[in-house]
């Protein structure tokens, strides 16, 4: 059983983010890039370093990678749910976008610029579509022009994914399966399903076997506390709303004299609790 959380900031950029392990990271791009544009190389603009996690951790909110094509790629792993994390987003692809004028001052120098945000939280409400692919297109011919080209997003809604490992159909499958189901796996006892794809049996077995210093440990733990404290948080405020509007439905229906007979199957209050609204 893996005992790191791949979804946890640090592991996740130790395990996609160094240089040992570019493979994986070049899969886990493939795996939400159309068929026609895999890619074979990256170069990693900002690979993991213990000692910049320390010094510069709130700039280094992600993993920067560089094709050969000169397309760029800006991953994140975001686990605390963001109201305002489109919005966010649009932030980051304008900054990595922007930032290649430093290096040229050329506008014909800038290159297209790939934003992929796996989310451990739903975002969008309008359906259980658990990936994304947002683009410039023409709103009328739905057609896009080679000249703005320049911009991709890609959502991925982890918590949206609803497959049995028995059924798992493509390389961003596997790969979510791995991100949300990697306490299951471990080196030499992995499912079949995942075992004959390399990138996956990899990304297992690094993890199963990843090495933490003191200092790298004390920022995993901190980590997964507040990852931990801030879902206890959501629960909270999610059961005390429940609540508030149980109660708020007894008061409406106390006040149209339904019985608190009644009122009890309907909300799930307890007798007593309905009386004391009175």
């Amino acid at each position: 059983m893996c005992k790191i959380n791949p979804k946890i900031d640090i592991a996740f950029k130790k395990l996609f983010g160094s240089d040992d392990n570019k493979d994986l990271l070049i899969s886990l791009i493939n795996s939400v890039l159309p068929a026609t544009e895999q890619i074979k190389s990256i170069v990693l603009e900002n690979p993991y370093n213990l000692a910049n996690y320390l010094s510069d951790k709130m700039s280094i909110l992600d993993i920067k990678a560089t094709d050969e094509a000169g397309t760029v790629y800006d991953i994140e792993m975001q686990i605390g749910q963001q109201g305002y994390f489109g919005q966010r987003a649009l932030y980051y692809w304008g900054k990595s976008y922007t930032t290649q004028l430093e290096k040229s001052g050329e506008y014909a120098t800038l290159k297209k610029t790939i934003i992929i945000s796996i989310l451990d939280f739903k975002y969008f409400n309008d359906s259980e579509k658990y990936h994304r692919a947002m683009m410039i297109k023409d709103r009328d011919s739905n057609e896009i022009y080679s000249q703005i080209d320049f911009l991709e997003m890609h959502f991925i809604e982890l918590p949206k994914f609803h497959k049995d490992i028995t059924s798992l159909q493509t390389a961003l499958d596997r790969w979510i399966t791995f991100l949300t189901k990697a306490y299951e796996f471990e080196k030499g006892k992995i499912p079949k399903e995942l075992e004959k794809f390399p990138e996956i049996k990899k990304a297992i077995e690094v993890l199963d076997t990843i090495y933490f210093n003191d200092k790298e440990r004390k920022i995993y733990d901190a980590e997964q506390k507040e990852l931990l404290d801030e879902n206890e948080k959501m629960r909270t405020a999610e059961e005390k709303g429940k609540i508030e509007g149980k109660i708020e439905t007894a008061k409406n229906l106390l006040k149209l004299n339904i019985s608190i007979e009644k009122i009890v199957i309907a909300t799930g209050l307890s007798k007593e609790e309905i009386e004391e609204l009175n």
